[in-house]
């Protein structure tokens, strides 16, 4: 027994070696064997490469078979993902979430109703819907759901649709996917964030609505030595084709770290269009050289908005420390220097790479930083000159609903579109090998993607999509998504308890923070430490805060 179970882990290369050498030597030649001794030499081969290496232990102490826990390994986000999960586990997005879009961006209406009754476990705390009313209006047109952006000292406001495209670079996605998203936008006159990997051949191609976003890189606009370069973006920014200037001063699925382009997806056209070489990673600094504090920050907007000829100008952050923002808000009342837009950007965004730590455990969540701007913009009666965005995990009509009734007037979705586009959630960005051809630079892989076929889908999802929450407003009695108020919106707390948003979220009055008292704790302590002259807190904020 001791014996057995000591060596018992070799027996199958034993006793493949065995059955090659009988199949060489002493079997009859005929073709089976033949096929059958072939198959157990490979075998032989792999198990002798096994307990000869010295690199996995499991290999070499179980030579053959030890290898089948590295091909499940392999397998194991595919094998869960299409045996094991349920339609309502999110990873991060469910089965259901994503054959939804899938059928709108198909147009298949019967794969986007539902038949028997609702999945989900509405006594579960967290279970969140929309209240209908006995009142109901005439579904509204989803073409008027659009929204002004541009405050006092811009000359080209831009009416944006309240669903658009959300950053994802060229870079991170391939060619064919840039250039379809951009075709969808064309098409269903939407906006397409072109991230901060620059403007790209492709995202000129259609012609569809841009927004640019500047990272700490400047991609397309920057010196040798990755400083910002005034003149090539006056030039850039000139283009028609562009409709708002974005800065990203942090982005959800790694806030605080740059962006991250591996060098195994940087092509050559990918290194012009940024650039940048070849050899190494593209990776952005975590901070801009352009400014340091909140008052330089709205100096070098004011510069963007007018280098750009008085184009709308804004900037996209994860929420993190909240004194840092409030400095921003109060940089904002010393100088009369306002960001026409603001988006927010939750921590469960995120389309490619992130340190595991960042995406999981850093920044914000959409719903507390959303709230948390638009109560320090009403709070510093700075709201109604600023329009507010949203960003982060949005794909549905009632993801929308819940973004805008919280103190959004529009939001992006990236991952929605990626889906609209064929994405099957492989969760291979990183890698290059996207088997759908979406975040791959792989020139073979790319040809999956037909630009028209996916071109016509992105454009399907936007106007489905909108059409479906033109039907949730008229449930509810709302003639127009901006008149959506945290009312409409509630949240199981407990088994037998649920509450308005209204209720369970803290929303500050008009100028209530320009005030002497101030009638929140959390929000007192945090204002009187914000200074406009630092990112940094006036005093430390204390452990009872």
């Amino acid at each position: 027994m001791h014996i057995a179970a000591r060596f018992g882990r070799y027996l199958p290369l034993i006793f493949v070696l065995a059955f090659t050498v009988y199949g060489l030597f002493f079997a009859p030649h005929t073709t089976g064997m033949w096929v059958l001794t072939g198959l157990t030499g490979l075998l032989s081969i792999v198990g002798l490469v096994d307990i000869s290496q010295n690199t996995y232990a499991v290999r070499k102490n179980y030579p053959i078979i030890g290898n089948l826990r590295y091909i499940l390994k392999h397998f194991r986000s595919e094998i869960r993902q299409y045996f094991i999960e349920s339609d309502n586990d999110a990873v991060p997005f469910t089965h259901a979430e994503r054959k939804l879009v899938y059928a709108r961006a198909k147009n298949i209406a019967q794969d986007s109703v539902l038949a028997f009754g609702t999945l989900q476990n509405t006594y579960e705390p967290g279970y969140q819907f929309v209240t209908h009313s006995m009142a109901t209006v005439p579904a509204a047109d989803p073409a008027t759901f659009r929204v002004t952006i541009g405050g006092d000292d811009c000359l080209h406001p831009y009416s944006a649709s309240i669903l658009n495209i959300s950053a994802m670079s060229f870079g991170a996605l391939s060619a064919r996917a840039i250039e379809s998203l951009n075709g969808g936008a064309k098409l269903g006159n939407f906006a397409h964030d072109t991230g901060e990997g620059g403007i790209s051949p492709y995202h000129r191609k259609n012609g569809g609505d841009l927004i640019w976003e500047l990272g700490s890189g400047y991609f397309g606009c920057r010196t040798e030595d990755g400083h910002f370069d005034p003149v090539k973006f006056e030039k850039q920014a000139a283009d028609p084709q562009i409709k708002m200037i974005e800065i990203k001063l942090s982005q959800g699925a790694k806030p605080g770290h740059g962006g991250v382009l591996p060098k195994d997806k940087i092509s050559e056209e990918i290194a012009e269009t940024r650039g940048v070489p070849r050899d190494r990673d593209c990776i952005s600094p975590s901070n801009h050289s352009a400014f340091s504090t909140p008052i330089e920050l709205l100096e070098f907007i004011k510069k963007l908005r007018d280098l750009s000829g008085g184009k709308p100008v804004g900037f996209k952050l994860c929420v993190g420390h909240p004194w840092e923002f409030m400095a921003i808000a109060k940089a904002m009342l010393l100088t009369n220097i306002l960001p026409d837009f603001i988006v927010v950007d939750g921590k469960e965004g995120g389309t490619g790479s992130a340190p595991i730590e960042f995406s999981d455990h850093i920044g914000t969540p959409l719903q507390e930083g959303l709230l948390f701007v638009h109560n320090v913009l009403v709070g510093t009666g700075l709201r109604k000159k600023i329009r507010i965005g949203a960003s982060g995990k949005i794909i549905t009509a009632f993801d929308i609903t819940k973004a805008l009734a919280i103190g959004a007037d529009w939001v992006n979705s990236a991952r929605g579109f990626m889906f609209s586009l064929g994405c099957i959630q492989s969760r291979s960005c990183h890698t290059n090998t996207c088997p759908t051809g979406i975040a791959t630079q792989d020139p073979i892989r790319q040809k999956a993607l037909v630009v028209e076929d996916k071109t016509e889908r992105v454009k399907n999802f936007h106007h489905n999509t909108l059409h479906a929450l033109s039907e949730i407003l008229s449930s509810a009695g709302v003639s127009h998504p901006s008149k959506l108020l945290p009312q409409h919106l509630v949240m199981r707390s407990s088994e037998n308890e649920i509450r308005l948003f209204s209720n369970i979220h803290f929303y500050l009055p008009e100028g209530a923070l320009l005030k002497e008292e101030i009638d929140s704790n959390y929000y007192s302590t945090i204002w009187n430490s914000a200074q406009a002259e630092s990112f940094q807190p006036r005093v430390v904020i204390p452990k009872a805060a």
